[in-house]
């Protein structure tokens, strides 16, 4: 296969995952859900905390700082944080392993009506799963951005936004990555500010 043959293949894969996401209604309504709880918990002066592994951890990220910088718009900024400091997460990874870097933080920083957004493109990722356990006993609100199939992520959240199952986790980032910016237009235009 040339290199152009490559391209097209993967414009083509990705806008029938895009396609294939849209036509569900079940999504489309999880992700006004989701934009209704992230408002509500801002409206009262709650915050966001957002966690991911990898390329999700990017994306985890990416929706903290354009919520607490701006998004379309400048506005005031909004309380997001992503559980992304290298040296808290090397701290605990070394005392306490990998699998707790995201449930000690949602453990020590999260509070009764913050919301976490959990990422997993598997909906398997241990560390996630434990941050949402976590979260649930503080009583925050979760939402996750992961793929239909064997999820244990989607069961355990307030709201599971998923997206196809391919063959290759870049597709479903792609998906998650567009979710997270409606989810901030969303917000935008819902809240006053």
């Amino acid at each position: 296969m040339d290199i152009r043959e490559t391209i097209i293949k993967s414009l083509d894969e990705a806008r029938r995952t895009l396609e294939e996401f849209m036509s569900s209604p079940s999504a489309l309504d999880q992700i006004e859900k989701a934009a209704q709880i992230c408002v509500e918990a801002l409206r009262n002066d709650n915050k966001i905390i957002s966690c991911g592994n990898g390329g999700s951890l990017c994306d985890a990220t990416h929706f903290a700082e354009e919520l607490t910088g701006r998004y379309r718009d400048s506005r005031c900024p909004l309380p997001a944080i992503a559980i992304n400091d290298p040296a808290y997460m090397t701290c605990v990874g070394n005392d306490f392993g990998f699998q707790n870097v995201f449930s000690r933080y949602v453990e020590g920083v999260g509070s009764k009506g913050d919301v976490l957004l959990a990422i997993s493109t598997s909906g398997n990722s241990q560390n996630i799963l434990d941050a949402v356990a976590k979260a649930q006993k503080k009583g925050m609100k979760v939402i996750s951005l992961t793929s239909l199939g064997e999820s244990k992520l989607s069961p355990l959240s307030d709201v599971a936004i998923c997206t196809p199952r391919t063959a290759h986790s870049d597709r479903i980032q792609e998906i998650h990555i567009k979710v997270i910016h409606i989810l901030i237009q969303c917000i935008e235009e819902m809240l006053p500010l």
